[in-house]
């Protein structure tokens, strides 16, 4: 096994998602040299619907990560039943505090892979197996999947963006036990291949009931996308059928209607699609001397919050500064990091809680407070009023927040 050193400063970051290209995007105009790792053999591309804002647009401006806006004036939301009865309702962009951009996660991925150098080294099937640390670095051995073969070397510091089920974390932090926090819910996402039946391209679509819901976020230029939320006992056996078995049984046994029976045969039918559970991350540290972690692998805010992309690039962002700004002192660098960025994740981590209640509602009380929710929201003023109260609340204030600013 051959040990690779380099007297240049030199970055490892494990995983090609949001965070982890925004995190070698902003150590590569810290000066640093830069090795991404990815496990999958080719970038993925596509992604369900995400809402941008102000916090991480502001991050992705001083990255060089160009979005596009994929929302019009003329998007409408319906909630409808499963006999196909609609009324008009909020739009995602007016019901949650903050404005935002909509955009699927592919956007944000594509354009910061576009804005990545060229000297910035992307390795495909690779992963870490092991790490190792001393006080001048990190020894890491990379296991190149493609080739069969495993290769020791050094870097000054590694970010493990590698997503909720991080490796990285695993190695250099431990078992997961006790980290990983489950709120009940599995999450079913996937790209529709055209507008709901009856429905305009851009009319949004949600079907709410207790303990299930369907959402179809609609775009202004590319066919919308459907998520599916329902309450579980028992995470670890949703994964025992196929996805498709698992969302058939949650919204049965009643007749599935011609709208959720249309969104059910779409994700059948789909090439790809998202089946998970909605976790967070619970820890008392992000960084271990010279490893740190960023995004879903060190908190995963979850779907909920609508804040993982923006507080992915905010902290890759954030991180890049602080390294600026302690010259010399990673160790210093990293705890001024993450004091920093932590109260910010935090309060994101304890209101999207809160907003599960907007996706789906836990039980017959909250679907009893959604549909009062629903009337106000019926007629053009209640739309304007909800609208204005969201967006002057203290989450909106913090979905804002320039990290690397304030």
């Amino acid at each position: 096994m051959n040990i690779t050193t380099s007297s240049q400063q030199r970055a490892l970051v494990v995983g090609l998602g949001v965070s982890g290209i925004a995190s070698a995007l902003r150590l590569h105009q810290a000066g640093w040299d830069v090795v991404v790792l990815e496990k999958s053999p080719e970038r993925r591309t596509g992604g369900y619907f995400i809402g941008l804002f102000g916090t991480g647009l502001a991050a992705a401006g001083r990255l060089g990560i160009e979005l596009p806006d994929r929302v019009s004036d003329d998007l409408a939301n319906y909630s409808v039943d499963r006999a196909g009865h609609r009324k008009r309702a909020l739009n995602f962009a007016d019901a949650v505090p903050g404005r935002t951009r909509l955009v699927v996660r592919g956007d944000i991925e594509d354009a910061a892979f576009a804005a990545l150098p060229a000297d910035v080294e992307i390795r495909y099937a690779s992963a870490p197996a092991a790490i190792r640390q001393d006080g001048n670095g990190v020894e890491v051995d990379i296991e190149d999947r493609a080739a069969g073969t495993t290769a020791t070397e050094r870097f000054d510091l590694v970010v493990g963006a590698d997503g909720l089920r991080s490796t990285v974390r695993r190695l250099a932090f431990g078992p997961d036990e006790g980290r990983l926090h489950r709120l009940g819910y599995m999450l079913a996402a996937c790209s529709l291949p055209s507008a709901v039946p009856g429905f305009r391209p851009r009319d949004g679509v949600v079907l709410a009931e207790a303990a299930r819901s369907a959402w179809v976020f609609p775009f202004a230029d590319r066919p919308p996308t459907v998520l599916f939320n329902y309450r579980t006992e028992n995470a670890d056996a949703e994964f025992d059928r196929p996805a498709i078995e698992r969302l058939r049984s949650a919204f049965g046994p009643e007749p599935s209607g011609p709208v959720l029976g249309w969104l059910l045969d779409q994700f059948e039918q789909a090439p790809d699609h998202l089946f998970d559970t909605a976790e967070q991350v619970r820890l008392d540290h992000w960084h271990q001397g010279r490893v740190v972690l960023a995004g879903d692998a060190a908190w995963c805010l979850t779907l909920y919050s609508g804040m993982g992309a923006s507080t992915g690039m905010a902290g890759a962002d954030l991180l890049g500064t602080m390294i600026e700004r302690h010259p010399g002192d990673l160790t210093g660098a990293l705890r001024a990091w993450e004091a920093k960025l932590r109260p910010f994740v935090e309060f994101h981590q304890d209101t999207g809680m809160a907003m599960r209640a907007l996706f789906v509602p836990a039980d017959a009380e909250e679907m009893r407070m959604r549909r009062v929710f629903n009337r106000i929201a019926g007629t053009r003023l209640g739309r304007s009023v909800l609208s204005r109260r969201q967006h002057r609340s203290e989450a909106a204030r913090m979905k804002t927040l320039d990290i690397a600013s304030a």
